[in-house]
């Protein structure tokens, strides 16, 4: 994959992202993208990306075979019983 490409902003304020680019990203046509500055850069990624990566980060902190969907309907259930 190339790691660096140049383009040009057309008239519109639009810029193409290269075919490898998006492959890479696994970006689609119609795809929703996420643009943010950081820094003096732009970042590009999707939506699916920052979930996959927030994901990751989570599970660094939970030990394997737990469930926080089930954890939390089980508070829900505790908090629900003292209502």
């Amino acid at each position: 994959m190339l790691e660096e490409a140049r383009t040009r902003v057309n008239e519109n304020g639009r810029v193409v992202i290269p075919s490898s680019f998006r492959k890479a990203l696994g970006i689609e046509v119609g795809d929703e993208v996420v643009l943010r500055i950081e820094g003096d850069e732009l970042r590009i990624t999707t939506q699916q990306r920052r979930i996959q990566k927030a994901q990751r980060r989570a599970r660094q902190h939970v030990k394997r075979g737990t469930s926080l969907v089930n954890e939390l309907l089980a508070e829900r259930r505790e908090a629900a019983k003292g209502e």
